[in-house]
């Protein structure tokens, strides 16, 4: 099998990344092998071209890998004409039959795992031993329901009649419309298109615009393993055209259901597209998860928790934590040995180096984010107790503030950074309010949470 080998020209970086190992200073390739490294849409079967195309790029180098078919509203309309002629024979398949192809695709993403990490790490920017961990994770779902793929089992009711008995069968419903994020390029398909696949559905596929390689590596596979023509189709698509294809996969009357993981805003759009059609929807949303530390809490342990909570794919997560509440006999503590761990466990680089646990942000619009929320919250008091800095490109220091408020950004939206914000708080007993009044006792609560 032959090998691709995408070369990009670096600069030294060292000049421009303070702090970022040496190793940084050399060239990086993406070395995959050729069939894995798709540029085209797929459809029914088929590697499609459009008018036009848009460039992925490694997030740690802002250079470009390849560039990608954009696929617009035409070649979102055949995917869904695809995927629902496709749906009248793969709802015939047996379960066993649906169980076996996707058993034969979990077998190959396991088979060809380490490329398909080199793919997350370089368009994602996930360092390796994270992007190898997602592979394991993505095969994971296709293990899952090739084995529940036989067990779609249906019931029997009893019947307010004696002459007449409830049956209960499981079906398809038909056409979904799968709407990836970046974060987890490979993960978030498997999850979604596994069961879609061992329940009869069919499916069509749009991953975000800045990891669409992982997306048609899964494809090329599910060819591989055998999986019928229109049963999963991929058009990637740009920033640009994103709208217009989004608006297709939650409008076509062929389409039965949409399921969507990213953020609170574009779901709502999508919801609303769908609303027409009454189109069945799942949708996983924005979080903005609490961390909360009492004085009774054993300080090493909690601070090993906010490590691992807060700095997976660089906070990229949407099940990282966003804000810290430590109690007040513990605080100093905490925060003390906090930015100890930081010091010695997070390391800045390329996410192909051996020793990389902190990569870069997606984008620079993720970066100016984080920039904007330490901003926000070093002007009303915030204290920068590690990093805070923006380095060249998407890279963003990770950042300890103390003394943070409920008032500040950080504290209200979600970061999806390395950003890490503690908030000092105080529990009171009944006793304190019977000591010293309710008023003051109220305004001891707000002068804590401030």
């Amino acid at each position: 099998m032959s090998a691709v080998c995408v070369l990009r020209t670096r600069r030294v970086l060292r000049q421009v990344f303070p702090g970022l190992p040496a190793a940084m200073q050399r060239h990086y390739s993406l070395d995959v092998t050729a069939p894995l490294l798709r540029t085209q849409g797929y459809v029914d079967g088929r590697w499609v071209s459009a008018a036009s195309v848009f460039p992925v790029l490694d997030p740690a180098t802002g250079q470009e890998i390849v560039r990608v078919t954009d696929c617009g509203p035409a070649e979102a309309k055949q995917a869904v004409d695809a995927a629902y002629k496709a749906f009248h024979s793969w709802k015939q398949y047996t379960a066993k039959e649906r169980s076996v192809l996707l058993r034969k695709w979990f077998d190959l993403l396991t088979l060809h795992k380490e490329d398909l990490a080199k793919l997350i790490t370089f368009e994602c920017g996930k360092p390796m031993r994270e992007s190898l961990g997602e592979i394991a994770y993505s095969a994971s779902f296709l293990e899952w329901f090739s084995e529940e793929a036989r067990r779609v089992y249906g019931d029997v009711v009893p019947s307010p009649a004696k002459d007449r008995k409830i049956l209960l069968l499981k079906q398809p419903v038909g056409v979904a419309s799968i709407i990836t994020p970046w974060n987890f390029p490979s993960a978030m398909i498997t999850r979604k298109v596994g069961a879609a696949l061992a329940a009869g559905c069919t499916v069509v596929v749009k991953p975000a615009e800045d990891t669409p390689l992982s997306a048609l590596a899964l494809a090329e596979l599910a060819e591989q393993a055998g999986i019928p023509a229109g049963v999963f189709n991929v058009v990637p698509c740009s920033r640009e055209k994103t709208p217009s294809v989004g608006e297709v996969l939650c409008t076509d009357p062929l389409v039965a259901k949409i399921s969507f993981t990213g953020s609170t805003a574009t779901g709502k759009v999508l919801l609303k597209l769908a609303a027409d059609t009454v189109k069945k929807a799942s949708m996983e949303l924005g979080g903005h998860a609490p961390f909360i530390v009492f004085d009774s809490a054993d300080v090493d342990k909690a601070v090993g928790g906010a490590m691992a909570s807060k700095f997976r794919n660089s906070g990229q997560t949407c099940v990282c934590s966003n804000r810290f509440l430590v109690q007040s006999g513990i605080y100093d503590r905490f925060v003390e040995k906090l930015g100890r761990a930081m010091d010695a466990e997070l390391r800045l680089g390329h996410g192909s180096e051996p020793d990389t646990t902190q990569g870069p942000l997606i984008n620079t619009r993720a970066a100016e984010k984080v920039v904007h929320q330490i901003s926000d919250a070093v002007s009303q008091g915030a204290k920068v107790l590690k990093g805070g800095k923006r380095l060249d490109g998407s890279f963003m220091q990770p950042t300890l503030l103390a003394d943070v408020t409920t008032d500040m950004l950080c504290t209200k939206e979600e970061t999806f950074g390395p950003l890490l914000p503690i908030i000092r708080y105080q529990l009171f007993t009944l006793s304190d309010v019977i000591t010293s009044g309710f008023d003051a006792f109220l305004y001891s609560i707000i002068h804590e949470a401030r």
